[in-house]
């Protein structure tokens, strides 16, 4: 039987990521110890263990069909790779930094400094749009420390928290793109492992609109059900059964997560009472 093959990383946090979203999916892999390669269980598919910089690669010699990789590994060494979905897990920036000590005014300020990076293309075409011209030290692993041993004037690198940073003395002061964990597709996937991405998009696509979600069931007196109502989004329109005591009802619907207290807030001052809030597991649209 046809599996589709899938890149993920080796280790690390988008490692972790991607195997909880393909086990939400209802993908069960039988994971051994420091394996480069496992199957599933209950799906075609195979999943490929790779070095997060070199998975582009693989993708673009058809070596693995998907990839779940960080949006800024493309941009960097995969432009010419397709997205088929956006994750919204493992946000991060890429960002230029500088030590603290250092005055900043613009991008400006990079003219013919040192920037130790291991985002040489991404910086370059950042740079250029500005007009710059730097010097680019490429690093492989930690860059921060460049500034601290007189290596580099600044750096580029991934930023997530800042802690990294700070903790090194630099502070953020370009932002040059943001990024989150996608799901890319080779160049070269077969038409029979397309039919078999367009399932698993499927179910990636429920479980991420679950993940924005919430389920919402609130009762309400029936003389007030209508400014309950305004106020309530739903997939269509919410649900409203009669209770057993008379001059009230019961309202179900789902909530966009971002704007859950705010609705909230206002459905309790419509006079909604016994609000039961609760996760929903999958959201089949």
């Amino acid at each position: 039987m046809t599996k589709i093959r899938i890149a993920i990383q080796k280790s690390g946090r988008l490692n972790e990521d991607s195997l909880q979203i393909l086990k939400d999916c209802g993908v069960s892999i039988d994971n051994g110890k420091d394996q480069l390669k496992a199957s599933s269980r209950n799906f075609p598919l195979e999943v490929f263990y790779l070095r997060n910089g070199d998975i582009p690669q693989y993708l673009r010699d058809g070596v693995v069909d998907i990839a779940i990789i960080g949006e800024n590994v493309l941009i960097e060494k995969g432009e010419d790779i397709g997205i088929a979905e956006k994750l919204g897990f493992s946000k991060c920036k890429v960002s230029l930094a500088v030590p603290k000590a250092v005055k900043y005014k613009s991008v400006q300020d990079f003219e013919g400094k040192r920037i130790a990076t291991s985002y040489p293309n991404t910086v370059r075409k950042y740079l250029d749009g500005k007009g710059v011209k730097a010097d680019l030290h490429i690093i492989n692993g930690s860059v921060e420390i460049a500034p601290n041993i007189g290596l580099a004037d600044g750096i580029c690198d991934i930023v997530s928290s800042g802690s990294t940073l700070f903790k090194n003395n630099l502070k953020e002061v370009e932002v040059m793109l943001t990024s989150e964990a996608v799901l890319a597709v080779s160049p070269n996937i077969s038409e029979e492992r397309k039919e078999i991405l367009k399932k698993l998009q499927f179910r990636i696509k429920s479980v991420l609109q679950a993940r924005q979600s919430k389920y919402v069931l609130l009762n309400a007196p029936n003389d007030r059900l209508d400014k309950v109502l305004e106020l309530l989004p739903g997939m269509r329109s919410p649900t409203v059964l009669p209770l057993a005591e008379e001059g009230w009802s019961s309202v179900h619907t789902v909530i966009n997560k971002d704007k859950f207290w705010d609705v909230i807030d206002e459905l309790k001052q419509a006079g909604a009472e016994g609000i039961l809030v609760c996760p929903i597991e999958k959201m089949v649209l």
